[in-house]
């Protein structure tokens, strides 16, 4: 099982940035996945979710009409649209597949998920 984060890296402020996290070896069909973020010294957060199934999203407040998360089924792939970004939001980005589409999503919490990638460097600075 294997799941593959990539478009993390250098922004300036105000900039945008895709990520990609692509699973193999297991399908996303009939999970939730979240994307959090961990900045040095601080704990990790949530920044979306998606249910696979039904296609509902959550984001936390401080992320709302900044981010956007969005999935390719045919690619088992989820993606992570981020704007308007600002140097707080420098940090390691990880996306995390539940073991099933059975959680709430609004939530957002790190212990419902049960595979995770290795994370990728978000960086927004000038």
């Amino acid at each position: 099982l294997q799941f593959v984060e990539s478009g993390g890296g250098l922004v300036q402020p105000g900039g945008s940035l895709k990520l990609s996290c692509t699973a193999s070896g297991f399908t996303l069909d009939d999970r939730a996945i979240g994307w959090f973020r961990q900045a040095p010294g601080k704990n990790r957060e949530g920044v979306a979710a998606i249910n696979i199934p039904d296609g509902g999203t959550y984001y936390p407040d401080a992320m709302k009409g900044r981010v956007t998360i969005s999935r390719d089924n045919a690619k088992n792939t989820v993606y992570l649209q981020m704007s308007s970004l600002k140097p707080e939001d420098t940090a390691v980005y990880y996306c995390a597949a539940s073991g099933s589409a059975r959680i709430r999503i609004a939530h957002m919490s790190p212990a419902q998920y049960d595979y995770w990638g290795q994370g990728t460097q978000v960086t927004v600075t000038s």
